[in-house]
């Protein structure tokens, strides 16, 4: 059964601890655990459309321009799809989907990485790792074969975090592949790819 048809109520994810340090008593101050959970929305859900413009303007910053490769909110709809919204107690931040790619340089039976994004606040929290294996996870039981993505030079934790899970390099496919510093990657998928994420929850509307 794929993954966006497994999807329970929402339950407590990961907990990651906040604070610690002393009380005004003196005493040790109570450490607070984070609550980090994945939900499935639409490529259209607020949430979504709000980080996605925020990834955006990361490219700006890091490239001087946005990404302007096509995209359809409907190629991250279930069965063909999924787009996945992190949420940190729950603020969102971050964001992640697959899609089947539309470009002729790949092969059939490809998917397709697309906007992750983890913001500021809540890096170095291991979500990217957990919002990836769970896209490599729910493409696998969709039947894909292998995830493609497209990075650069300007995002070297992204090239990081790919190369640590198993991606290796592949011939530039997308909008930008003549662009200096493009960098594409991919990796076999299996219906065991990646850890099971520790929490999804409801596709909301």
């Amino acid at each position: 059964m794929r993954l966006s048809g497994e999807l329970g109520p929402t339950g407590v994810g990961r907990g990651l601890p906040i604070g610690g340090g002393q009380s005004e008593s003196g005493l040790p101050a109570p450490v607070r655990f984070a609550r980090v959970d994945l939900r499935t929305v639409g490529f259209d859900h607020p949430d979504a459309q709000t980080l996605t413009e925020q990834v955006q303007q990361e490219y700006v910053v890091r490239y001087g321009g946005i990404d302007r490769s096509p995209i359809d909110p409907r190629e991250f709809d279930p069965p063909g799809g999924l787009f996945l919204v992190g949420y940190l107690d729950g603020k969102p931040v971050g964001c992640a989907g697959w899609r089947t790619p539309p470009y002729t340089l790949l092969r059939p039976g490809d998917a397709e990485v697309k906007r992750m994004y983890v913001a500021p606040e809540a890096r170095g929290r291991g979500l990217a790792r957990r919002m990836l294996a769970a896209l490599e996870r729910d493409a696998a039981v969709a039947g894909k074969i292998r995830m493609v993505l497209e990075t650069g030079l300007g995002q070297p934790e992204a090239i990081t975090l790919y190369l640590s899970a198993g991606y290796t390099p592949i011939p530039s496919y997308g909008l930008h592949r003549e662009a200096p510093g493009n960098r594409c990657y991919a990796r076999s998928l299996t219906v065991t790819t990646g850890p099971a994420p520790e929490q999804v929850g409801e596709p909301q509307p």
